[in-house]
């Protein structure tokens, strides 16, 4: 009898690479051979300030598969929907206080997830102003590119190559050991946590927990709180029920005041 085939070490189909706000068309088709390049395939693009056009074709070199299968959203949190991880490439220290990882620390974590069974995303913001503020805390972690601090300018698919072939190699060096743990329970959606924190939010401000202050603040550090707990579903299912029943008492009391 046959032997069962054994999964492809360098295979990266649950990991997607999403472009937000691209500018520049030929950077979008760059991107596409810089992935192709080192066997990755699924590319997001949240509203592009330009469609891919024939200028994109031309720099994609061949990718264009890539290019022709690329899904174009209108927002970020719906390019994330389905993501168990999201590690956000960022340039420079943000008021978003994130965990960070160097591409190669990336790799393996993106990968370790991705092998566990979670669908897993690598996210790259603009051309000039890269990932802002809101859209980081969407992430769950921060990549930076070690690059020459004198001169760390860095082109949009040039950084897409420089993480796509960590991943590679990180997919090529894979041992089974390095694959997540299976869970009982699924791990919950990016879309669920977020559902989650904009429960938590509300009731916070329904209990006046902020007491008048600004709730950035605390709100950030929960977030980062919760997801380093790597909540699986039945868990957010426990909380947002734990929050329902807070938000209805703050409604009674507040009737009988």
């Amino acid at each position: 009898m046959a032997n069962d085939p054994k999964p492809d070490p360098t295979d990266l189909s649950r990991l997607r690479i999403v472009l937000v706000g691209t500018q520049h068309p030929g950077n979008i088709g760059s991107a596409a051979r810089a992935m192709k390049t080192m066997g990755l395939s699924r590319l997001f693009l949240v509203a592009p300030e330009k469609a891919p056009n024939h200028e994109s074709a031309a720099l994609a070199a061949g990718a264009d598969d890539v290019l022709a299968a690329a899904t174009i959203v209108p927002t970020l949190t719906e390019a994330l929907s389905d993501c168990r991880l999201v590690l956000g490439c960022t340039a420079r220290s943000r008021r978003v206080q994130l965990e960070q990882h160097d591409p190669r620390e990336a790799a393996g974590r993106l990968l370790a997830e991705a092998a566990g069974g979670a669908e897993v995303a690598l996210v790259f913001g603009r051309e000039r102003t890269g990932l802002e503020n809101e859209e980081l805390q969407l992430c769950h972690a921060a990549v930076h590119i070690p690059a020459n601090p004198d001169y760390s300018s860095l082109n949009l698919a040039a950084a897409v190559q420089v993480l796509a072939y960590e991943l590679r190699m990180s997919a090529l060096a894979a041992a089974p050991a390095a694959a997540a743990p299976v869970r009982d329970d699924p791990p919950a959606s990016h879309a669920q946590l977020e559902g989650f924190f904009t429960q938590l939010g509300e009731t916070l401000d329904a209990i006046d927990f902020h007491k008048g202050r600004a709730p950035e603040s605390a709100m950030r550090k929960l977030r980062r709180l919760y997801l380093r707990a790597e909540l699986d579903e039945r868990e957010v299912r426990l909380l947002r029920g734990i929050l329902a029943d807070a938000e209805r008492m703050a409604m009674l009391a507040g009737q009988r005041r």
